[in-house]
């Protein structure tokens, strides 16, 4: 197990989000890479995994060279829905896998905002973007089961309303010092409290999972990217094209903030097996998904987060799938210099 961080004490504090390492390892202008949303383990026809050598298959995946690991915030088990996701809390999970990886992006997809307490929320990413070195992305969503919402009293029709209130707060006290707030839910500061600490790299990104009951003029403007559903190969350009679009038109013409696409990914044993849209995601062969991601790279899109749970292959056998055929033509960025140094990146 990899603990290279163990032994450093000093909080980092550089300013300069731009050299976000988990940033820098996914998204970059003109590139594409891929990640795996978790569990990194087929199970299609039960709602739960096993969890069986999770962290070794994590470990695996970071030596494929993957992008980044995405957990899923799935707090109950409805039977009605049928899926749980990779069991653990997933702001838990980062910390035990930051522990056990040296590189991988460490990300959400996403937490369902309306259903945290904010302030509570930005001390946990803070301290595991600085436990990690700097690797957390904050994937985050309103949620889309009703039957958990009463379970915390909150009425399922204002997650929306909750969702701006809730990022409002999360990001005065995660990149403020000292800030003062008035939320309608979330209490009030008058600027003689700080949180830390803060995020090591001046703020840990932030990226909507869906557009969380938002405009999608308000994400672009307030979230630092999109990861949506993955449409179809036609639909590819709109999708992309839509995005930067709308992000150079409501935050300046030089902005770049990435899209990306997810779902689950049932990846066949012949390799050729066309494009065939399921369910929440692709049923397809692994050089035909290659080709699908060149053309979704060359529409503009950042980031494909798969989930190939659903795979009746043995999840091992499905990784090296994607790194002898996809990955070499995806491959995660290396940053050309290190975090305290100025890029062009």
């Amino acid at each position: 197990m990899s603990m290279s961080w163990q032994n450093e004490t000093k909080l980092q504090t550089t300013s300069d989000p731009a050299l976000h390492p988990g940033k820098r390892r996914v998204f970059k202008e003109g590139h594409l890479t891929v990640g795996l949303i978790l569990p990194l383990e087929s199970h299609p026809d039960n709602p739960a995994p096993t969890m069986e050598n999770h962290i070794g298959m994590a470990q695996l995946a970071e030596r494929h060279g993957f992008g980044a690991l995405w957990m899923r915030d799935v707090p109950f088990f409805d039977p009605n829905y049928g899926d749980i996701g990779q069991i653990f809390e997933p702001l838990v999970y980062i910390a035990s896998l930051a522990a056990a990886t040296d590189s991988i992006a460490l990300g959400t997809a996403g937490i369902v905002l309306p259903l945290r307490e904010p302030m509570i929320l930005a001390k946990q990413v803070t301290s595991l973007d600085q436990l990690s070195g700097g690797r957390m992305i904050l994937g985050l969503s309103s949620g889309d089961r009703p039957a958990e919402y009463p379970l915390f009293d909150i009425d399922f029709n204002s997650r929306g309303e909750r969702f701006r209130d809730g990022y409002d707060v999360y990001r005065k006290v995660s990149q403020q010092s000292f800030p003062t707030f008035r939320s309608p839910r979330f209490g009030k500061s008058s600027g003689h409290l700080d949180l830390l600490p803060k995020p090591p790299f001046g703020k840990t990104p932030t990226i909507a999972v869906g557009r969380a009951q938002q405009t999608i003029d308000w994400v672009a403007r307030n979230m630092d990217g999109l990861i949506g559903a993955s449409p179809t190969t036609e639909n590819l350009e709109q999708f992309a094209r839509d995005w930067h679009d709308l992000v150079r038109s409501t935050c300046g013409k030089q902005t770049f903030k990435p899209v990306g696409i997810g779902g689950f990914l049932d990846l066949v044993e012949d390799k050729n097996h066309p494009f065939q849209k399921m369910r929440g995601g692709i049923r397809i062969g692994s050089r035909a998904l290659a080709g699908f991601l060149n053309s979704a790279r060359a529409a503009g899109v950042n980031h494909a987060a798969l989930n190939p749970k659903v795979s009746r292959r043995p999840y091992v056998e499905v990784m090296a799938d994607l790194a002898e055929n996809v990955l070499p033509l995806f491959p995660s960025i290396v940053p050309t210099s290190a975090p305290g140094h100025t890029t062009s990146e």
